[in-house]
């Protein structure tokens, strides 16, 4: 069964850094296209950025120039880099392949940015 577990989310002041974190439990990694969602408090999950196997990358418009996805194949993990926080960034992350599977969600982390 695959899995994938989050890391690394917390509390921050707004213009703070935070990197989240995101293993997976089997070599799905090196198969598919990967990607970061949120989910504010109140409104949908939303897809914040992608990252393919050659490392090709899109960010939603809300996040260029903040945030940065990269992967490491051989460690089964891709992660987020999140800089320049604003509290409008609060929000529950997840990853999951893009396009997502309903099987892959987990728990995610839960960023709070504070004003």
């Amino acid at each position: 069964q695959v899995q994938l577990v989050e890391s690394g989310g917390g509390l921050v002041q707004a213009g703070g850094p935070l990197r989240l974190s995101c293993a997976a439990s089997s070599s799905i990694f090196s198969i598919n296209t990967m990607g970061w969602f949120r989910q504010p408090p109140g409104k949908q999950r939303e897809l914040v950025a992608f990252i393919t196997r050659g490392g090709i990358t899109d960010y939603a418009d809300s996040v260029k120039g903040r945030f940065t996805i990269s992967r490491d194949n051989a460690k089964n993990t891709v992660y987020l880099q999140l800089n320049s926080l604003k509290p409008e960034d609060t929000a529950v992350y997840y990853c999951n392949t893009q396009p997502p599977s309903q099987w892959f969600w987990g728990q995610g982390a839960q960023v709070s940015v504070s004003s």
